[in-house]
């Protein structure tokens, strides 16, 4: 018989003390998040780390938005009986709301006027709707439209009675951009007033159609963020001077994809006086209607098919001739202006702007595969009809 006094084998003491172990680790397993949560847990205010000074990148943005941010408002063009914004029914949405046409706008000079898109304030062009500006105090400001550019989508607008107007923006030029230079955008997209989106100068030289049936030449390609409720926002350079003013998106949903555009500044600064001065700005041109450039590349055609000739316009005076309307044959089609070469209206319209109103140009027309020159002077044609 055994001796059940006698010691255990070794095997079965490391058999043990494994087992034991075990148990000790598995218990400290499922007891580890209660254990850790007693001694870690902060049970006050936990003490500020401090910051240091900021990046020199985000130290000047932080500057340049302080700086310029209180010269860009917030417009609001509202028809008469419009009660159910009033009673906030639905959100503001940017661009468009409960009939209500909401953007961005800012100071030009310190008479106090306002520079904003044209698409913004349109409704109340047209009558029958009031302007209201909310400054960057919070204030909100009755305005007047002082003008309007519908082939250049701008218009200026002017505050009625404030204690103080805001600064204006510092302007800059847009003739020596480069791409990927630093851009800054600032406005209330989808109603968010102040909202800084940053990016590069993506793209220089872009056209852009225009509400006026004009195409609009030498537009700012940028990836900043811009969306509904940017329009007639200001687009900076690193320096906070402007650059351009936001107009367009192109995405398909509607929000930003990268890709907006700016109407550069120095059409901006060459438009937007002659609006505070009459109300208007004069288009050189020659009066004619162009035809669809689509369509004209599907015919293969290089240039600018004259579609139809305005009534007593330059372009009639030198015998122009546009398509036929019973026939649908072809009139003429330009191909070169003042010595350069013409494949879209864009083209057209850049020489012409540059010409100035009153100028000669010669044209270069093809018409039943000859070419031929004529020399018309630009006139505004801007109320010219058919």
């Amino acid at each position: 018989m055994r001796d059940r006094s006698s010691p255990q084998p070794p095997a079965d003491r490391f058999l043990r003390w494994v087992a034991g172990a075990a148990i000790v680790l598995l218990t400290l397993f499922v007891a580890q998040p209660y254990l850790t949560g007693l001694a870690f847990s902060e049970r006050t205010s936990r003490a500020i780390t401090a910051r240091g000074d900021l990046a020199p990148a985000e130290a000047t943005t932080v500057e340049l938005f302080a700086r310029a941010s209180p010269s860009v408002v917030h417009v609001f063009v509202q028809a008469a009986a419009q009660g159910r914004a009033l009673m906030g029914v639905d959100a503001d949405d940017g661009d468009q709301n409960n009939g209500a046409q909401t953007g961005t706008g800012f100071v030009w000079d310190a008479a106090g006027h306002i520079v904003t898109n044209n698409h913004v304030v349109a409704a109340a062009a047209q009558g029958g709707s009031s302007v209201a500006v909310r400054l960057s105090s919070g204030a909100v400001v009755s305005a007047s439209l002082v003008g309007a550019a519908p082939s250049y989508d701008l218009a200026v607008l002017r505050l009625g009675r404030t204690t103080a107007a805001p600064q204006p923006l510092a302007i800059g030029t847009s003739a020596d951009l480069k791409v990927g230079q630093a851009a800054y955008a600032i406005g209330n997209p989808f109603g968010l007033d102040h909202t800084l989106t940053t990016g590069v100068i993506s793209a220089l030289q872009r056209r852009l159609p225009t509400s006026a049936g004009r195409e609009l030449s030498g537009v700012i390609q940028t990836d900043a963020a811009i969306n509904p409720g940017n329009s007639g926002g200001p687009l900076l350079d690193s320096a906070g001077r402007l650059i351009g003013v936001n107009t367009a998106i192109f995405s398909p949903s509607g929000a930003s994809a990268g890709i907006g555009f700016a109407i550069p500044v120095d059409v901006v600064n060459r438009v937007v006086p002659e609006l505070i001065r009459n109300g208007r700005t004069r288009n050189p041109g020659i009066g004619i209607i162009a035809g669809q450039e689509a369509t004209a590349a599907r015919l293969g055609i290089d240039g600018v098919v004259v579609l139809r000739v305005l009534r007593g316009s330059p372009a009639a005076a030198a015998g122009l001739r546009g398509v036929d309307p019973q026939t649908g044959d072809i009139g003429d089609i330009i191909v070169g202006a003042g010595n350069q070469p013409v494949h879209r209206l864009a083209d057209l319209t850049a020489v012409m702007e540059a010409a100035g109103l009153g100028a000669p140009i010669e044209l270069t027309v093809e018409r039943d595969g000859r070419t031929r020159r004529v020399r018309v002077t630009t006139s505004d044609v801007a109320e010219r009809r058919l």
